[in-house]
């Protein structure tokens, strides 16, 4: 039997507890950090407000100087994250780091997904990319530097520098 859930903490905060947060940084009212010691960011990084950087206690999620993050976005970093220099992540993009493992054949369990293993997988946005409105980004992508992933979009693979992708799944529209 699964031990009884317990709360991961309110995701109140003090600057003094990140990781890493210099003066130069700007968070919005009604942000929550968890595990704000595994968070670090860099100079002139922006925050939006209501945004949700959930650390986690065996990854860090590192980001970049100059990078901008929008409004209400959702970043599990229990497999890592990593973001560049100046990258731009529109609100709500959320960024998934784990997963239930499923078989890899069908095994009859009549064991629930939500009780099985869990896989981590890091995350890394490169130097210049840009994650448009309402992105999906799944656990083990890369984007590659200058990339651009359309509002939307599912990511499942990485994406290659200069490369533009759209849709559900995310699918190459075009290189630059």
């Amino acid at each position: 039997m699964r031990p009884a859930p317990r709360s991961h903490g309110s995701g109140e905060f003090v600057r003094a507890s990140l990781g890493l947060c210099p003066d130069s940084v700007m968070i919005e009212s009604g942000v929550l950090i968890f595990h704000p010691e595994t968070v670090f960011l860099e100079e002139r990084v922006y925050v939006g407000h209501r945004a949700i950087l959930k650390g986690y206690y065996k990854n860090e999620l590192r980001v970049g100087s100059g990078t901008w993050i929008g409004q209400e976005v959702f970043f599990h970093s229990a497999g890592g994250i990593e973001i560049g220099q100046d990258v731009g992540i529109g609100p709500r993009v959320m960024i998934l780091t784990s997963a239930h493992e499923l078989p890899a054949q069908p095994d009859g369990s009549p064991e629930p997904i939500l009780h099985r293993p869990i896989g981590f997988a890091k995350v890394t946005l490169e130097d210049g990319c840009d994650i448009g409105v309402g992105a999906i980004l799944l656990p083990g992508v890369t984007i590659g530097k200058g990339a651009q992933v359309g509002a939307g979009a599912v990511v499942t693979h990485s994406v290659a520098a200069r490369t533009i992708v759209a849709g559900n799944p995310a699918r190459v529209i075009r290189a630059y």
